[in-house]
């Protein structure tokens, strides 16, 4: 008898979750509800997430060494990471920038009465300026320590870098660094063998609490988000599949489907780095010495689905406080929200913390994010589908452009 492969047991645990959530909001009562959240369902879900953020750090650390180190050119290193980074902020910038667009014709906010003060705070967002200086760490460990990404990641290229350049004698050290990165990923595939259970809790968890009755509220604003994403999703990076890539869309989806079925289960692009890497390698026909290098990096630096997310909720806070953004402060939401995702920590619910600085920048009440905070989880979980697909399409570009991608493998049907 043929085994049921992870891939359909994760999308069938998917299925069964959204069921089993929408039924239990409906007919169980409350107090079942609340005993088989606290007691299956979010201890369940929260062992898968820590299971999948146990791998993240060293594999970050371990896999950007080991893709550095392997480019051996520095010049190629540095052609490969210009291309990687100016895709990563240019659809970037166009995701804001179709938010915005479709914000001013949905307009979500308007004719919305506001309610009373809200008792929601907003965290301090950081000054734009710190973002650049805090990339940089003054103590790698205590960075490994905190999970702070970004200066994990500038620590991991510069110390592939020199691993490069000293050559020779740092022959022992590379492949000792290149067995833990093969013991980081089989611990994946060990990982994952949990993910249906994983992926059936946090589903169900999510819609037995809240409910679709959720979406009311703020019908019109999600679905201003959703389009917006799905515009980037098949649009935006099917044509620059088709156009910049050379290679057709439709594979790519296929193959990708499974990723995104964890990244929307997870709402966090750093926990899906592994299985991402996984498919970029063994299904896409994208070399590891690329994939170790860009996914990881993206999945911290390239927010285009929090981008979007932060483009129409700024302008339907503006609406619903009764203010109209000028095209200068439309241009600054571009700007910002753009270095923003470049701040934007791939976990769960980070955005909304970001959109703070994006508000403040063009003068609206962060206390605004208060009114979205109740579908954002849900849409969360969607940004986060654009978020790693992203990453995924952009390096399938920069691979071919380098004329290192297997096309025998990307256009192969039983990979």
């Amino acid at each position: 008898m043929k085994k049921t492969s992870l891939a359909k047991k994760i999308l069938y645990a998917l299925i069964l979750g959204l069921i089993f959530g929408i039924l239990a909001n409906n007919f169980f009562p409350e107090a079942l509800n609340s005993t088989l959240s606290k007691w299956i369902l979010v201890p369940v879900g929260n062992i898968f997430l820590r299971g999948i953020k146990l791998i993240v750090v060293p594999l970050v650390l371990f896999s950007l060494i080991v893709g550095t180190a392997s480019l051996g050119d520095i010049r190629k290193l540095g052609r490969i990471g210009g291309k990687i980074i100016v895709y990563y902020l240019a659809t970037t910038a166009l995701a804001v920038t179709i938010a915005l667009i479709l914000a001013n014709i949905t307009k979500p906010g308007v004719g919305l009465n506001l309610t009373s003060s809200t008792e929601f705070k907003a965290n301090q967002a950081p000054f734009i300026m710190d973002i650049f200086v805090n990339m940089i760490p003054t103590n790698p460990f205590e960075s490994l320590v905190k999970g702070e990404m970004l200066q994990i990641i500038v620590f991991s290229i510069l110390f592939g870098i020199c691993i490069t350049l000293v050559g020779e004698k740092a022959k022992g050290l590379l492949s000792l660094i290149e067995q833990a990165n093969e013991v980081c990923l089989k611990l994946i595939g060990v990982v994952m063998l949990f993910a249906p259970l994983g992926v059936f809790a946090l589903i169900s968890n999510v819609l037995m609490s809240q409910g679709m009755k959720v979406l009311i509220p703020l019908l019109k604003y999600g679905f201003t988000v959703l389009f917006g994403l799905l515009i980037q999703l098949i649009l935006v990076y099917g044509s620059l599949l088709k156009v910049l890539g050379r290679v057709n869309p439709i594979n790519f989806f296929k193959k990708f489907w499974t990723v995104m079925v964890v990244a929307f289960s997870t709402s966090s692009s750093n926990a899906t780095i592994p299985v991402n890497l996984k498919t970029c390698e063994e299904k896409l026909g994208i070399p590891e010495s690329i994939a170790s290098f860009t996914i990881p990096l993206g999945a911290t630096i390239n927010m285009d689905g929090t981008a979007i997310m932060q483009g129409v909720a700024t302008v339907f806070i503006a609406q619903l406080f009764g203010k109209n953004l000028t095209i200068t402060q439309l241009i600054i939401v571009v700007l910002t929200a753009t270095l923003a995702s470049i701040g934007t920590a791939g976990v769960p619910g980070a955005g909304i913390v970001m959109l703070t600085m994006v508000l403040q920048q063009v003068g609206l009440p962060v206390e605004g994010i208060a009114l979205i905070l109740p579908i954002d989880r849900i849409l969360d979980m969607c940004r986060t589908v654009v978020n790693v697909t992203g990453d995924a399409v952009g390096t399938t570009i920069v691979a071919n452009s380098e004329k290192e991608l297997n096309l025998n493998t990307y256009n192969s049907i039983n990979v």
